[in-house]
């Protein structure tokens, strides 16, 4: 290489074409966005996303849509979330109190282990419906954003509210039997 090469270099040659790739790179992006579905935010007023799930008993699934025509609260859930544990007396309370006059409550597992949250529902004696969701395809579908976390659903299979954290379910039992008599 001679030292004496007066070629001028530019600097920014190397710059520009960075930036190129990167638009290149965005713009691509920007098309394959375009082509895939983002889901709709799940929130109050929203009809809520039909699911099927195993429950950790019995033989048929647990499926949303069947549920109409009765208040329902979806539980999101897991064994290892100390708040999810506290909460379950009060969630069992809430579902004692009101299932006999139609209420429906079902905690969706998040655990991998079936057994385990066998023992853990042993454990705490709950007796509401537990659906499993291993996999956590209704968890995303529903996106959650922590654990526990819950969705009251109306007859009409609307979404109601969105509690994130746990609950003192009791405070809730009015709006809920309200919701009950209105049909809604």
């Amino acid at each position: 290489m001679d030292s004496t090469d007066s070629s001028p270099r530019r600097p920014d040659a190397a710059l520009s074409w960075a930036v190129g790739a990167l638009v290149l790179i965005a713009a691509l992006g920007l098309i394959w966005l375009g082509d895939s579905e983002v889901p709709a935010p799940v929130g109050r007023g929203g009809s809520a996303p039909d699911f099927e799930l195993p429950l950790l008993e019995g033989d048929a699934p647990f499926v949303l849509s069947e549920q109409r025509g009765r208040v329902v609260l979806v539980n999101f859930w897991a064994t290892w979330c100390k708040p999810c544990e506290d909460e379950m007396p009060s969630m069992e309370r809430l579902y004692q109190a009101l299932a006999p006059q139609g209420f429906q409550l079902v905690a969706v597992s998040v655990d991998q282990d079936a057994a385990e949250v066998a023992r853990f529902r042993d454990r705490l004696g709950v007796s509401f419906p537990i659906a499993l969701d291993p996999d956590q395809s209704v968890s995303r579908l529903y996106q959650t954003q922590g654990f526990p976390e819950s969705l009251l659903v109306d007859a009409d299979g609307r979404i109601l509210e969105r509690y994130v954290g746990p609950r003192e379910w009791a405070l809730y039992e009015p709006r809920i039997r309200s919701l009950m008599a209105q049909g809604s």
